[in-house]
């Protein structure tokens, strides 16, 4: 028996809302939603749910604040739903932590594009026959099929994003990986003509890991070639 993903939708426009939850449900998803920011920040971090799609223009608390919020105690993925054409929001939403984005009006199939793509990349062990064994490369290791990442022996809180980015540069440490191919890999999409989403997401990264001894990123852009992990 299949176990149904729980959503959580928080989102104030009822029709759209009917719309999103009607066509979800049939795609065999089991969605609740909250009508502003406050009650669906504390619902949330319940622990019920596998992903949260959050608007960006909320009553009382923004989905800002909300995103803020979560990510001050949780790396639950959240998508982001943004009004089209407004880049101020959609890059600050990445920098906050969101996993992805989703310009309003969308589709519910687009929507649920985005939602599987996020959702393949945070279940630990979705990859068949992937080893088990952690990637290192000095003070990073990585356990990809745990979904888990160490940064001098601690913890490193990453979104599940972050965390696909990271791991194919460690994949490919010491070699440049284009944008389209981190697009692909850490966001499930091919990359649009501006979109700056693997860049902010990149410059995350950079800030959780810090500088080498002589000042430089230990991810290095490449020019035309995209990123590249430093071998240490």
């Amino acid at each position: 028996m299949n176990v149904m993903i729980r959503i959580l939708l928080i989102d104030d426009d009822t029709d759209l809302v009917s719309l999103l939850r009607e066509y979800l449900t049939q795609d065999g998803f089991s969605v609740t939603t909250a009508s502003d920011g406050g009650r669906g920040a504390a619902e949330a971090l319940s622990g019920r749910y596998a992903i949260v799609v959050l608007d960006v223009m909320m009553p009382r608390l923004n989905g800002l604040d909300v995103l803020r919020y979560i990510r001050s105690q949780s790396t639950l993925p959240v998508l982001m739903l943004t009004a089209r054409g407004d880049d101020s929001d959609r890059i600050t939403g990445l920098e906050l932590g969101a996993d992805d984005y989703v310009t309003k009006p969308c589709t519910p199939r687009e929507l649920v594009a985005r939602l599987r793509a996020i959702l393949r990349r945070t279940t630990p062990g979705a990859a068949p026959g992937r080893s088990t064994d952690p990637l290192t490369i000095g003070a990073l290791t990585m356990w990809p099929e745990q979904r888990r990442a160490e940064w001098l022996g601690d913890a490193l809180e990453l979104t599940s994003t972050e965390f696909n980015l990271l791991e194919l540069l460690l994949r490919h440490a010491g070699r440049p990986v284009s944008k389209a191919d981190l697009s692909a890999y850490a966001l499930g999409r091919p990359i649009a003509r501006h979109d700056r989403s693997v860049d902010v997401h990149v410059s995350s990264v950079r800030r959780k890991l810090g500088s080498l001894a002589d000042g430089r990123s230990r991810i290095q852009s490449v020019h035309r070639q995209g990123y590249q992990l430093l071998k240490e």
